[in-house]
């Protein structure tokens, strides 16, 4: 009996020692544009909204133009939206990302799943 071998990829792009872009990012991206501001996306996503802005510093800050456009909070709000560039970097990514997953459906994963258990034994010696 062949079991469901679980299998994830997860794609990062770095530039130097920063992840210019991963999974998290894409999320926060994506949040950024349905909910318009970085404080109600990182709401969204459960995180803080310090740890929303410093990942939105990094995007900003490593690729050739900014990914996320902010404007200051005012009596008419503040807000943050996608720009053009985070636009298409956003697109590339998740394409890249499909492109990526479906490398999981072959011959190795299937040889891997048919030798692997169901569940992990109790000790190494059961």
């Amino acid at each position: 009996m062949q079991n469901a071998l679980s299998l994830k990829i997860s794609v990062r792009l770095y530039c130097g020692d920063e992840i210019a872009m991963g999974p998290g990012k894409a999320d926060l991206l994506d949040a950024i544009a349905a909910h318009g501001s970085i404080s109600a996306a990182a709401r969204a996503l459960g995180m803080s909204y310090r740890r929303a802005w410093l990942l939105v510093d990094t995007m900003n800050r490593c690729w050739q133009a900014p990914l996320v456009a902010t404007v200051p909070g005012s009596a008419h709000g503040g807000g943050a939206t996608m720009t053009q560039m985070g636009e298409r970097v956003l697109a590339h990514y998740r394409g890249l990302q499909g492109q990526i997953g479906g490398l999981a459906d072959c011959v190795d994963r299937a040889a891997l799943a048919a030798v692997m258990r169901d569940a992990p034994k109790i000790s190494q010696k059961a």
